[in-house]
């Protein structure tokens, strides 16, 4: 399966969801220049890895490298629906210890805006 993503808008954070494998090549590369776009509008962004079947040490390096891109810009990413294979990748790279991960999109987007959705008393 080629590598394809689609992003979308959620309060005021992008989500940006990858399917296939992030790869050394265009894979990697795409990523990395699609990330760094959306970083120009926005710099709370969620990587939605739930249809991500590999990634490698490439790949991972591009992760990080966005990581402290977003940081520099005063945002974050954060990762979500991590599949157990990649959830042991990260874990055995210690990259669990940088990287924000959550179970679903939604608690991802949430940890951005904990109030988000929630009614105001008034």
């Amino acid at each position: 399966m080629a590598f394809q993503m689609t992003t979308h808008s959620v309060s005021d954070t992008r989500i940006v969801e990858c399917n296939g494998r992030i790869v050394l090549g265009d894979e990697s590369a795409n990523l990395g220049n699609k990330v760094r776009e959306v970083l120009t509008e926005c710099n709370q962004i969620v990587l939605d890895l739930g249809g991500v079947s590999y990634i490698d040490s490439i790949g991972l390096g591009v992760l990080v490298g966005l990581l402290i891109s977003a940081k520099k810009a005063g945002g974050n990413i954060k990762l979500a629906n991590l599949k157990p294979r990649l959830v042991d990748v990260l874990g055995v790279t210690k990259l669990m210890t940088v990287f924000e991960t959550f179970a679903s999109t939604q608690d991802a987007v949430r940890s951005f805006n904990p109030g988000a959705g929630e009614a105001k008393a008034s």
